[in-house]
């Protein structure tokens, strides 16, 4: 099949991209640094021209609550239309696991959007709603710091590796079209106030974890499971130690 996939230069993409080559699709990386600009709608309609498949894990460039909705609103209006004009038959979008139970974050709330234009398009979709990844990790704590304090909430969290997100948006990919949404995790829980200190402890930073019950994350406030799938969710294999020893290689 021919598989576009948007956002294919990202952390996500460009190991989808591999993974789909690997399997002996024509697997096409369409992001800015190739000339596809999903916002202006610059090189779309070319780069699906003939696709089977387009799979979304681009992000935003700005988390501004204005400009994060402006951006998946407008990339997939315009992506949903070239995807009808030239006879898509499966879109997939990479969303993030409680996106609908965390809208006071202008972030969510815009991942929200996109789903539900997804959803309304008319087009076979699938909708993959992943933990927080790995690689990640340490962005949530230096957004959380103050000085040398540190304010995380001591909630769940069960991050994955991003191999692991790659391999399953891969798997729906080339799959039957869901018409519905599939979670992805981790295999370990952790408190998210427990993980930012294993972060700093492994990276010999000095500053202090509080852990603080008000604390926000990325705008919102968090209860105990707003980070964490439910029950049926598909969990590959990485561990937090096992991707530690991979990342050290």
């Amino acid at each position: 099949m021919k598989i576009v996939v948007i956002g294919g230069s990202g952390l996500i993409g460009s190991k989808v991209v591999r993974n789909l080559a690997g399997q002996g699709h024509e697997a096409v990386a369409a992001s800015p640094k190739t000339g596809v600009n999903t916002l202006t709608g610059e090189g779309v309609a070319e780069a699906l021209d003939g696709a089977d498949v387009v799979v979304d894990v681009s992000n935003s460039p700005s988390f501004e609550d204005t400009a994060v909705r402006e951006f998946f609103e407008t990339s997939t209006r315009n992506l949903l239309a070239a995807a009808a004009t030239a006879g898509v038959r499966h879109y997939v979008v990479l969303s993030i696991v409680g996106s609908d139970r965390l809208p006071e974050g202008g972030y969510m709330r815009a991942k929200v959007a996109q789903e539900k234009l997804v959803a309304a398009s008319g087009l076979p979709y699938s909708v993959i709603h992943a933990t927080q990844f790995f690689e990640f990790v340490q962005g949530i704590v230096d957004a959380a710091t103050d000085g040398d304090t540190v304010r995380l909430a001591p909630v769940l969290i069960q991050p994955m590796a991003a191999d692991d997100v790659a391999t399953e948006v891969t798997a729906v990919a080339v799959g039957a079209p869901l018409n519905g949404t599939v979670e992805i995790a981790g295999p370990e829980q952790f408190r998210l106030d427990e993980l930012g200190r294993s972060v700093l402890a492994a990276r010999h930073d000095s500053r202090t974890v509080v852990s603080d019950p008000a604390a926000r994350y990325f705008g919102a406030t968090l209860s105990e499971r707003s980070l964490v799938p439910a029950d049926g969710a598909r969990i590959p294999g990485t561990r937090l130690d096992d991707w530690r020893a991979q990342e050290a290689r």
